[in-house]
């Protein structure tokens, strides 16, 4: 079987080809690291704005900020490796996309529209990530 490179310089086989379930997981895995740093950022400088009445978040925010800043980092990074076609990036898409998904049910109490939302986003990543054949990409070439 024939290979060719994909403009990341990756390795495909033709078979697999174009996947728009990839290219739209990769962009909103992007899209969800960046709504996750900048929670992570508030919960660092902010810590009043978490604060509801009679609600409890886990941990301390410092920790609280720390672990969503990390999900965000790797969530954009992921996004990056599943457009390009990386079988690792998918995979630690599923993990990561499904850890948020639990982050954000513990979160639900002080924001239950924000975290059903963060919740169905995550699964609708987590679908574009494991729907698709192996060895496609979700850039055109």
């Amino acid at each position: 079987m024939t290979s060719s490179t994909s403009p990341f310089g990756r390795a495909f086989h033709p078979g697999a080809g174009f996947s728009g379930w990839l290219g739209f997981a990769g962009t909103l895995a992007m899209v969800l690291g960046v709504f996750n740093i900048i929670e992570g950022i508030i919960a660092l400088v902010n810590t009043r704005f978490f604060v509801t009445p009679g609600r409890l978040l886990v941990w301390n925010y410092t920790a609280w900020g720390v672990i969503w800043l990390a999900f965000g980092v790797l969530l954009f990074a992921i996004g990056l490796g599943v457009l390009a076609g990386q079988m690792w990036a998918r995979v630690g898409g599923v993990v990561l996309a499904g850890l948020a998904m639990i982050g954000h049910f513990a979160f639900m109490a002080a924001f239950p529209i924000w975290s059903i939302i963060s919740i169905a986003l995550s699964a609708l990543v987590m679908y574009g990530l494991i729907a698709p054949p192996r060895g496609a990409t979700g850039v055109r070439e």
